[in-house]
């Protein structure tokens, strides 16, 4: 059994520490009020507590342990002066805590920060600075610029003040970033001007150069649009036609105008091959301030070209796009693998959705694409058109911002819709399954609770905003001064893109599975289970409402990934109510509405279900099926994505892509328990546990994971059941 100290590295538990430092206590007291026979009886009852846990537990959590079993012994003298020591121990610490975290990042025996992100590499120097340059304004947020209440909530796991390793400087969350805007009219980078590109690939390198830039001024993720680079392809077929009848001249020589023709797109069509591979293997080795490659979502919506032959040309750049995809990246070992980025949308239209429309040729590359590499993931223009409607009455289909945060609908001064240019300001989590353990099965007291938890959740969210007043646009050029976002002047305030929609905040949730059982005993999968659950949903809404009336401020429901959080929040349960049975029995609570990892439901009714509680969720959800490798079945792949067109607005297939280095083994790698009860990933054929020669993808919060994952999400990986087997035909959803 392994331990967590309080500069977040790890060590075997030792139960002679627990004795050393209890007989020391009761030998500094008057008189002695345990003998050693009770003493060892403590360490080792909490050395069973911990085991009994299933995962690394904290010192706090020990040394709460030790206390209660003091009192238990009934030495309540001895306990009062353990608790005044531990609070005196504190005070000396809490002076150098910052230095202590940052030292064992550098030595890289930060085992909370190993497991933070997991598509981050904390070995690297890159990585550790940003995570060095995290601690000082963790720091910097805890002791300054947050209420302590606040403060307090967050350490608690009341709720979640997402990304304070950022919020000590002026950046925002995440955003659609407008390349149309800054290919058409040019931008600058490192002061320097870039003008409109003369070509497809250059246009694309340009495009790569920018997601670099924009993913170094924000913490969260981005998107662009592959219909942005699309007119390119006309201005490159014209290019190549021009140099081809300019060669012809020179040898003299004439060929029919239709061999003319083939040549050309021959050609072309090996400059967007170009173009495309510039996008993908400059995302995947680019390198931002943050130490991660750019965190981007690449979005392919042929409804979203403006005529039939910039349809065509965005057809060819979608089917380039999924077929380098499927073949994957190479890695170190030379084997192609699944790269955790670019992240992939493919819109489901009528014209791509059934047999025999023009570009089911597409669907069914994106379905083998899906099933080898997990991308792309599916959004609806049938359901989103009903589920984003603005204020004139009509629908819009667009793209999340990164994994799953979602834009409200809006309309410019001008009456015309807007969503390229904008942004969400920040998120903050209310920990549901905290708020319904509290109420104690009473729901009177449980929407008292909730009132205070939305209020505090306000407030924090008011501090989000209140970050972002009055920066300026030099803190970011290409974001708000060279079309990113804006085009506002230089010293200039960027307030006025903080109110009237035309950015979010995000109002997250966690646990609403766990939250619903512990008020009823009823599962989302259950008629009284589901209605409570909307019920919380569209309370959560009517508060969004309320302070977007009183405030012009556009707050908006998202349903929270939990990358990191949901081992945050699961141990903080654990601490505050101890073990109950299927609420804190494990070491990770459910995503937002997910129905839980462990329920048996097949993928039809999964995602039936959740697409009424996706509609309430505005700010941000996405829904998954977990599926066995379909790549032999890929009829069955077709079908689930026929379902989704019919049925939800987003949603996506998980499978596994798995290499290990050292045997070539190629398949699912699996979580076993090591000798210490900790979790661990082992190749199922040649027994290696070495994470630097494995190769694991997952997608655990609507993004692919390559660096692996905290004990809490990995557990959640583990336990997680298949909703389809080999079925071709979808049965009737029977929820």
């Amino acid at each position: 059994m392994r331990i967590i100290k309080r500069n977040s590295s790890e060590e075997i538990f030792n139960g002679e520490k627990i004795v050393n430092a209890v007989t020391k206590a009761n030998n500094a007291s008057a008189q002695q009020f345990l003998t050693q026979e009770q003493i060892k009886d403590i360490a080792e009852y909490v050395e069973y507590k911990c085991n009994k846990m299933g995962r690394a537990v904290s010192v706090e959590e020990i040394q709460d342990m030790v206390e209660d079993q003091i009192m238990a012994k009934g030495a309540f003298e001895l306990a009062k002066n353990y608790v005044r020591y531990r609070y005196t121990r504190s005070l000396v610490r809490r002076s150098n805590t910052t230095d202590n975290k940052i030292l064992t990042l550098i030595e890289c025996n930060n085992e909370e920060v190993k497991q933070e992100n997991s598509n981050k590499n904390p070995t690297v120097n890159s990585v550790q600075r940003d995570y060095m340059a995290g601690e000082v304004s963790k720091d910097l947020t805890k002791r300054i610029l947050l209420p302590p209440d606040i403060v307090e909530a967050h350490e608690k796991g009341l709720i979640h003040f997402h990304d304070t390793d950022y919020f000590a400087q002026h950046m925002h969350n995440c955003d659609l970033v407008n390349l149309e805007d800054m290919l058409q009219n040019g931008t600058v980078i490192s002061e320097t001007l870039i003008e409109k590109p003369h070509s497809f690939s250059t246009a694309c390198n340009i495009a790569t150069q920018i997601i670099a830039q924009v993913a170094s001024n924000q913490y969260g993720g981005q998107s662009i649009s592959l219909t942005h680079l699309a007119p390119f392809v006309q201005i490159s077929r014209e290019k190549i036609k021009r140099e081809f009848i300019a060669e012809l001249k020179e040898m003299d020589c004439e060929i029919p105008q239709e061999k003319m023709d083939q040549i050309v797109e021959e050609r072309l069509r090996k400059e967007i091959t170009k173009g495309v591979q510039t996008i993908q293997y400059q995302v995947v080795t680019l390198l931002t301030t943050n130490g991660q490659a750019p965190f981007v979502t690449v979005f392919m919506y042929l409804n979203e070209a403006k005529d039939e032959q910039e349809k065509r040309d965005l057809a060819m750049i979608i089917e380039e796009t999924l077929r380098q995809r499927y073949t994957g990246v190479k890695n170190e070992a030379g084997v192609w693998i699944t790269p955790a980025f670019p992240k992939l949308i493919y819109v489901l239209e009528e014209d791509n959705i059934t047999e025999d429309g023009k570009y089911w040729y597409l669907t069914e590359l994106a379905a083998k694409c899906t099933a080898k590499r997990m991308v792309p993931d599916y959004i609806s223009e049938k359901v989103m058109l009903k589920n984003k409607i603005d204020k004139n009455g009509e629908g819009h289909c667009y793209t999340c911002m990164g994994c799953r945060s979602f834009l409200t609908p809006y309309v410019d001064k001008n009456g015309k819709p807007k969503y390229y240019g904008r942004f969400n300001q920040g998120v903050v989590t209310v920990n549901l399954v905290d708020i319904g353990l509290s109420a104690n099965k009473d729901m009177t007291k449980f929407w008292e609770i909730f009132d205070e938890r939305m209020n505090l959740c306000h407030r924090a969210l008011q501090e989000r905003h209140k970050r972002l007043l009055g920066t300026k646009t030099d803190a970011a050029p290409i974001l708000w001064q060279y079309g990113a976002i804006a085009r506002l002047k230089k010293g200039e305030p960027i307030d006025e893109l903080l109110y009237g929609g035309y950015s979010t905040l995000s109002l997250g949730y966690a646990g609403l599975w766990e939250c619903v059982y512990s008020l009823n005993g009823k599962k989302l999968t259950e008629e009284e289970g589901k209605e409570l659950g909307l019920a919380i949903m569209k309370k959560l809404n009517e508060y969004c409402a309320k302070w977007k009336s009183e405030e012009n401020i556009d707050y908006s429901i998202y349903g929270t990934p939990l990358e990191s959080t949901t081992y945050k929040f699961a141990k903080c349960l654990q601490k505050r109510f101890g073990i109950i049975e299927g609420i804190t029995d494990r070491n990770y609570i459910t995503n937002s509405y997910h129905v839980h990892v462990t329920e048996e439901i097949n993928a039809f009714d999964k995602l039936k279900l959740e697409s009424e509680f996706q509609t309430l969720s505005p700010g941000g959800a996405i829904s998954y099926v977990e599926v066995p490798n379909m790549q032999d079945n890929i009829p069955a792949v077709l079908n689930v994505i026929q379902f989704i067109y019919d049925n939800i607005m987003y949603a996506e297939l998980n499978t596994k892509s798995d290499y290990c280095q050292v045997c070539g083994y190629s398949g699912e790698i699996q979580i076993v328990k090591d000798e210490y009860g900790k979790l661990v990933w082992e190749c199922p054929n040649c027994k290696n546990r070495n994470q630097n020669t494995l190769n694991v993808a997952r997608r655990t919060c609507g993004y692919i994971g390559t660096q692996f994952w905290n004990q809490g999400r990995t557990q959640e990986i583990k336990e997680r059941v298949l909703h389809l087997s080999n079925h071709i035909f979808a049965p009737e959803p029977t929820v």
